[in-house]
């Protein structure tokens, strides 16, 4: 079996509740759902990273997601919102090092939140945002400030 849990459920290895699938993206049950209807949306083709997948394939995920979320909340599962949820490297909690979003189905009392840091109250000047703004837009151009 491959070292990717996404990549032996894809090549059919490994058992998982399929929802979707087509030639560029997936979609399968969570096997430990934060709630009922928990689903993950995965490029097919490996991509540890975000930036390591295609933009296309990128938006592909997106749509996906975006379409899953109305078919959960007609499904009949517990839903009276949804969280869209993408960890992108260990520091930002992700556990398998192949890109998927999580699409979390939410009701009233459901248990699941997040977790703010200690100074969350405090807003960065309007300096600091302008600065950091512009480092972002360095980086989208391909250049650095």
């Amino acid at each position: 079996m491959t070292s990717c849990i996404f990549c032996g459920i894809l090549s059919g290895e490994t058992p998982a509740s399929f929802v979707y699938r087509d030639e560029r993206v997936a979609a399968f049950m969570d096997i430990q759902p934060i709630t009922l209807g928990h689903l993950l949306v995965v490029p097919t083709a490996h991509g540890a990273h975000l930036a390591d997948i295609d933009e296309e394939i990128a938006s592909d995920l997106m749509r996906c997601a975006y379409r899953l979320s109305a078919a959960v909340r007609g499904a009949g599962v517990p839903c009276e919102g949804v969280n869209l949820f993408l960890a992108d490297g260990a520091a930002a909690m992700q556990d398998v090092f192949h890109v998927h979003l999580h699409v979390i189905p939410r009701f009233g009392g459901d248990g699941f939140g997040l977790v703010l840091p200690s100074d969350y109250p405090r807003r960065p000047t309007r300096d600091e945002l302008d600065g950091v703004a512009a480092q972002i837009r360095a980086a989208l151009d391909g250049t650095r400030t």
